[in-house]
């Protein structure tokens, strides 16, 4: 369970990434010019790697914790640069780009050419399964009202008949289970150590003693670690175990990841990285997901675990009024269903468990004073105790009837509250297992509790250890008639969130605990899958032409590998539920800049770099001006060195080339400052800029751009109004900050939870801010410094996509506030009564409903990458780029947490507060379209392409260039845009199974994902570059030089081949489907 992370694991990943990624960038430009007869690329190499070099010093000093780690990396980047300096060939016979792309993109169309099918989806209406259950339904039916229900508090009395089993005996599936957390109150590598390594060890040896054992295991980070440092022999043992169904692989993930603020990239990649290390080590397919500990649940993992060919799940963490409302009706087993989906494809067969926790007092049955005395590592004279006061009994010949009594009794109970006769009963905790004692105890105690049951058949009971799998195979042959698709249980949609597990206490302060974090996660999610692309088409160019040893594959798959598994580590439970930008410095001469488009889409997009000199000017690799901006970079609200922004034009997924230089003479705009700040004292330092002071500070501020103006109050720089250019609408849209307190009760707000003292009071600043009007031809913004925000709003001056929204960000800092949580919030005229929708792990929309019977704490969501509100006429949607709760309390409002620092524990096991608050940015983009009713929601086309362009901006990297004769160009490796719709969610090495070296394979991994898309708005200058295909590929046309080989469907983790599925000329998706093709590219 928990929050706190060690910095060092992820600084460690965020450093591999980018060096790696930096080299590769670079070095892909060196393929297709080293055929230069000179020696110019010898120095062309060494200028590469000196930047490199500078990089790895400037993340030294950021990274001052890693020095171990850094030191070992630093050692292999100076080898490598000494092995290019031995290299000598490069490719003599092709130029791995198309050539140099047209000097500018396509204009964007009038009209986005939207094919009439594709809006099909967001239009049609379906009629809800008979038996059907929708979460938002159950919402509107529960009263909350948390009566006490006896011995199951947040229950019921169970009552039976000791006849119901007389026809068909009960069947019980006890299953031995050990959770292991990837960090929560120690390190990984602490509690490998101290722990994990021994419940391993204790698998083999325990289970070979009695074939009767089971035990299931989910966390690969730690069963990989420990597979590393065991011998062959004992490999041989758990492979027999494997084989006999005495141990089994839940899930088989790298984490037991975090459902709400995980984006399904990750969720994907550290599914991917487990299953793909079974599938090379052991040949191990999960078959059932094992969940007992993230905090809340989202469908979206229900459908990833479908889609890697998953057939069962289990969830635990459920809102208890939820949970005690499916128990009574019986739904607790059910077919979870996604709610786009209008048949049964997306269908996966869950299991929720009914009582409070998932430890032993509390999965016996609903009496957790009795179930405790059958946790035998309890029995008296241990470490740990019954809280009841009630200890366990060894099982004798004297006691065994009467104990088996108290325990049926329980089972039975537990039963009654699902649909057949087979119960299932998890045995285990946090970190159990660790001891041979208590494998002892709790296996020969309860084997003699069977084989007394087993051997009564008046007891009608047939109990017996068992795997997760065995239970999920007895339940389906128990409720599913053959033949046909499901028979007596009901199909579920909607999610689990927010969680509460008792009382009032609503998880939703985790949603946006330690931001800082949450941030610097995103990045790297967008830094490694645009090093696995580029890694991957790096791969299948070098290959083509037959040039394998120029290249380092060996050494940046190891790289790669790394920050994959450092990336999927965070997205634990306990680890992201808890960074500025890294510029690029011109600093002198003549500087190339190589700009990487991550994105599948053709794209216009403002870069900004450092400069020394306000007289600098920029053109492409042809020669052609570019639009630039020179502004300033303040160190504080008033002093400020030197930045230039200049609009970028590169296509998808490619590299486009910019030279900047020294300008005497028409170089760069500068910018214009107006500076405000109520009753005057304002003192300006700086330079080269056109500063205006104004003694009238009364007059509304105003910027605006092609598509929009927004108007900010004199008084604070707030956003008040905001209009469309397009059709002259006029929307009111106050952008205010608020403070939430924590309650005065006991129990108080934490990492976890989220216990205010009332509704949220209007942020006050003790001093009138300073307010800063940047004007330019590039962008204008508004800047207000407060106490605890920095606050812009800003504009880019551009046709494409970023010209369509208002960027805000908020640099935040509270770190010496005492328990206070500080928000923004939009209040607008859009009349969304209690409606409002969130997404879930960037991958899906899910309505939401304000709701008075809930407390405050319980209307907050978890936000992954937009929120909106909306009525019929008009959509406001949040874009964000980082994960945080968010609520829409009042109609017309939207509101996001941004920070929270608490003094105390909320009792919940991390014994700390959340007081290591860092200087935290939010990024965020405001959307405001035109919209026709209809009767679905999803995202507009250019919501998607927006969201995509804010998670994964430009990547700008500075190359010298002394060796001026090489004349680099541009990538360009696709044909043209992908469709709107369709997203390359990654193209992955796949690594090889025959390789002892942990290279590459000549095969990647090749995901796609079609989103789904409202057509209700409207498709007039959008700066979209793409159209839409009906989800449709052509494989030919793609890539503008490689060529696909091979392209099998596979399962989403690459475990099974998929029947049927696109040909080789044509891939074909569905609307929302995420599908995954095992290629070759040539």
């Amino acid at each position: 369970m928990k929050l706190s992370r060690q910095f060092t694991v992820f600084g460690s990943a965020i450093f591999c990434v980018v060096i790696f990624s930096l080299y590769l960038m670079l070095d892909h430009l060196q393929l297709d010019h080293t055929k230069s007869p000179n020696n110019g690329g010898d120095k062309l190499q060494n200028g590469q790697l000196s930047i490199l070099q500078d990089k790895i010093d400037r993340l030294e000093r950021l990274l001052s914790e890693n020095n171990e780690i850094i030191a070992n990396i630093r050692d292999s980047v100076i080898n490598l640069k000494e092995s290019v300096k031995d290299g000598r060939g490069g490719l003599d016979g092709g130029n791995m780009s198309q050539g140099p792309y047209l000097e500018l993109l396509a204009s964007p169309p009038l009209v986005l050419p939207i094919d009439s099918q594709d809006c099909q989806f967001a239009t049609r209406e379906f009629s809800k399964p008979a038996d059907g259950v929708q979460l938002l339904d159950v919402y509107d039916l529960l009263t909350f009202d948390n009566h006490d229900g006896g011995v199951w508090k947040q229950g019921f009395d169970i009552t039976y008949q000791d006849n119901e089993w007389d026809s068909e005996p009960l069947q019980v599936f006890v299953v031995p289970h050990s959770h292991n957390d990837p960090g929560w109150l120690k390190t990984f590598d602490d509690y490998y150590r101290d722990q994990t390594q021994h419940i391993l060890n204790n698998i083999v040896v325990k289970l070979h003693e009695d074939s009767r054992r089971k035990m299931i295991w989910s966390e690969i980070s730690y069963f990989s670690k420990w597979w590393d440092n065991i011998d062959n022999q004992k490999r041989d043992a758990v492979k027999s175990l494997f084989e006999q169904g005495q141990l089994e692989i839940t899930t088989g993930g790298w984490v037991m990841p975090d459902e709400a603020n995980s984006h399904y990239f990750a969720l994907i990649d550290q599914l991917l990285e487990g299953h793909q290390w079974l599938e090379r080590n052991v040949g191990v397919k999960p078959q059932t997901g094992w969940a007992v500990d993230p905090f809340g649940h989202s469908p979206t993992q229900a459908y990833l675990l479908k889609q890697a060919g998953l057939a069962n799940m289990l969830i635990q963490r459920v809102h208890y009024s939820v949970k005690k409302h499916f128990a009574s009706q019986k739904t607790l087993e059910f077919f979870w269903r996604q709610n786009w989906d209008p048949a049964s494809s997306t269908d996966i067969l869950c299991h929720m468990m009914p009582f409070y926790s998932y430890d032993i007092p509390h999965t016996c049955g609903p009496d957790p004073k009795i179930c405790c005395q059958f946790d035998f590592k309890r029995l008296p004279g241990g470490r740990v105790s019954c809280p009841w006061r009630v200890p366990p009994q060894p099982i004798t010949d004297g006691n065994v009837q009467q104990r088996v009594q108290m325990l049926l009794d329980q089972y039975r109970k537990k039963s009654k509250l699902f649909r057949t006769k087979v119960v299932m009963v998890p045995l285990g905790d946090d970190f159990r297992y660790a001891e041979a004692l208590e494998w002892d105890q709790q296996f020969q105690n309860y084997q003699k509790l069977f084989d007394y049951m087993n051997s009564h058949p008046e007891l009608h009971v047939k109990a017996q250890f068992g795997t997760i799998t065995d239970y999920f195979n007895a339940l389906r042959k128990s409720s599913i008639d053959p033949g046909h698709a499901s028979a007596s249980l009901p199909v579920v949609s909607g999610d689990f969130f927010t969680y509460a597990d008792r009382d009032d206490h609503y998880w939703s302060g985790y949603f946006t605990s330690r931001p800082f974090y949450k941030h610097l996660d995103r990045v790297l999610e967008s830094h490694l899958r645009a090093a696995e692309i580029l890694y991957s088409l790096t791969l299948a160019n070098i290959q083509r032409f037959g040039k394998l040893n120029d290249f380092p594959a060996v050494e940046n798959n190891r790289l790669l590998t790394e920050a994959r598994r450092n990336l999927g580590l965070f997205q634990h439970h306990d680890a992201i539920t808890g960074t500025g930008k890294d510029m690029v410095v011109i600093d002198y001469g003549t500087r190339s800049v190589v700009v990487y488009n991550p994105t599948e889409q053709d794209r216009t997009s403002v870069v900004t770099v450092y400069v020394n000199t306000p007289h600098v000017c920029v053109i492409t690799d042809h020669g052609h001006p570019v639009p630039a901006q020179v502004s300033a970079v303040w160190d504080d609200s008033t002093t400020a060195s030197t930045e230039l922004s200049f609009v970028a034009q590169v296509p998808a997924l490619g590299l486009g080339l910019y030279q900047l230089s020294t300008a005497v003479s028409g170089g760069a705009e500068t910018a214009e400052y107006v500076f405000l700040r109520q009753g005057g004292g304002l003192s300006v330092n700086m330079k080269h800029f056109t500063v205006n002071i104004p003694q009238d500070a009364s007059t509304p501020l105003s910027i605006h751009n092609p598509h929009i103006q927004i108007w900010s109050s004199p008084t604070t720089g707030l956003m008040e109004r905001l209009k469309l250019k397009e059709n002259g609408s006029e929307h009111q849209i106050k952008v205010e900050f608020a403070w939430y307190g924590t309650t005065s009760n006991r129990d108080k707000s934490g990492a976890y939870l989220f216990l205010p003292d009332g509704e949220a009071k209007m942020y006050s600043p003790a001093r009138s801010p300073v307010i800063r009007i940047t004007k330019g031809s590039v962008f204008s913004e508004i800047t207000t410094t407060f106490d605890h925000v920095t606050h812009t709003l800003r504009l880019y001056n551009v046709q494409g996509v970023e010209g369509q929204a208002v960027e805000i960000c908020n640099l935040v800092d509270i770190r010496r506030e005492f328990n206070h949580e500080i928000a923004m919030r939009l209040a607008s005229d859009v009349d969304s009564k209690d409606r409002f929708f969130t997404d879930l792990n960037g991958f899906q929309i899910q309505p939401r409903r304000t709701m008075a019977k809930l407390p405050l704490q319980a209307n907050f969501y978890p936000m992954t990458s937009m929120a909106y509100i909306q009525d019929p006429g008009t959509r406001l949607t949040l874009l964000t780029a980082q994960s945080l709760g968010s609520a829409s309390l009042v109609s017309g409002q939207l509101e996001v947490i941004m920070d929270r620092r608490l003094n105390q524990d909320d009792n919940r096991g991390l014994g700390q507060g959340v007081l290591d608050n860092k200087v935290t940015p939010s990024t965020f983009r405001l959307l405001l379209e035109k919209r026709k009713p209809s009767p679905l929601s999803y995202p507009s086309l250019l919501s998607h392409v927006s969201s995509l362009y804010l998670n994964h901006p430009l990547i700008s990297m500075a190359v010298s260039t002394e060796a001026q004769s090489l004349s680099l160009s541009a990538f360009t490796p696709l044909a043209s845009s992908l469709p709107c719709d369709i997203h390359l969610v990654n193209l992955r090495s796949i690594q090889s199974k025959v390789n002892d070296g942990g290279g590459p394979s000549d095969e990647a991994a090749l995901i796609l994902h079609r989103k789904g898309f409202d057509c209700a708005f409207s498709n007039r200058n959008t700066g979209l570059l793409c159209a839409t295909t009906q989800g449709k590929i052509h494989t030919e046309k793609l890539f503008s030089e490689l060529r696909f080989q091979s392209i099998i469907p596979v399962s989403l983790t690459l475990m099974h081949t998929t029947e049927g599925g696109s040909s080789k000329e044509e891939i074909r998706l569905k609307p929302m489907e995420i599908s995954t093709y095992r290629v070759q590219l040539t």
